[in-house]
């Protein structure tokens, strides 16, 4: 598997020259952009890398399956789908516009930037602090580093740069979807993006998905199979921004995408997928991160379809 996992990283180094490192949070542009990665975890919880598999990152958007799994595990699910809906966009991630076009006010799916808002705004807890505690220890646990934590120069400059979400922010408080402070919620969900983890982190997050919820090593039930099942739907049809059809026809697993670089992806009932490569596309998908994942769901016959 790792002469397989070389071979793959090396022959598609060369898109991240087609691409570019995500600019529009300043801290992001100090990545490189000829980092690539991979490790995957299999069902036997044998361990896989190649590449700049250690390489540390800010998860940005990959979060946003993970705090849909803590919003549908904090509230009623029909309460968490009544403030955000479950279909496909067709939008950039960061585009406000179907939040004044559209007859319903609500975002269409938790993977965009305004849907993300609201799921955050739906943790638990009663003070901002608690809720930032609540949300690092899931991460921690789920990926099972207890030194994972907040990129507080990320963070910054998220929050220094984040008036498109912030516009969003409050156009959703205008309109009764969210409740609470705005200020407060963008704060938690610039945290949430700022997380530094690496491959092999978002190769277990990966695995737990793919296992249904259930802790390789120990037999928790980390997850119930049904929150399980419906993160990774979003990720089939949601999770590649506007260019998630093409890649559920290309790859055909469920993945979700960051503009830091990382692909974290679930192939049920077999393994959990890490990738990073931080040179982006027009979409804010890793370039040749996406091509690892091609060359490797051929290779190994992954497609669920």
């Amino acid at each position: 598997m790792e002469n397989l996992l070389n071979h793959i990283i090396k022959t598609n180094k060369k898109y991240a020259n087609y691409g570019q490192v995500a600019s529009y949070i300043p801290e992001l542009r100090k990545s490189n952009a000829e980092d690539l990665g991979i490790c995957i975890i299999d069902k036997n919880n044998k361990i896989y890398c190649a590449g700049d598999y250690k390489t540390k990152f800010t998860i940005q958007s990959v979060s946003k399956t993970i705090i849909l799994a803590m919003a549908l595990m904090d509230n009623d699910w029909s309460y968490v789908f009544s403030k955000v809906g479950m279909e496909p966009s067709g939008d950039p991630f960061n585009s406000i516009m179907k939040l004044e076009t559209d007859d319903t006010t609500k975002p269409c799916n938790p993977m965009i930037n305004a849907g993300a808002i609201v799921t955050t705004s739906l943790i638990k807890g009663d003070s901002l602090k608690e809720k930032e505690e609540r949300m690092l220890s899931f991460f921690r646990k789920i990926s099972k580093n207890e030194n994972l934590n907040i990129n507080k120069a990320v963070y910054e400059s998220e929050k220094l740069t984040g008036d498109r979400n912030r516009a969003m922010a409050y156009l959703l408080k205008n309109d009764g979807v969210i409740a609470g402070d705005v200020d407060e919620i963008l704060d938690l969900y610039f945290k949430q993006c700022s997380i530094e983890v690496d491959a092999v982190d978002l190769a277990r997050i990966g695995l737990l998905f793919a296992n249904y919820g259930v802790d390789i090593e120990t037999g928790e039930r980390v997850l119930s199979e049904s929150v399980s099942r419906m993160v990774k739907t979003f990720m089939v049809t949601c999770g590649m921004y506007d260019s998630s059809g093409e890649f559920a026809i290309k790859v055909g697993i469920p993945a979700k995408s960051g503009v830091g670089g990382g692909i974290m992806a679930s192939v049920p009932k077999k393994m959990g997928i890490g990738v990073y490569g931080p040179s982006l596309d027009k979409k804010g998908n890793s370039i040749a991160g996406i091509k690892v994942l091609e060359d490797l769901s051929k290779q190994l016959e992954l497609s669920i379809f």
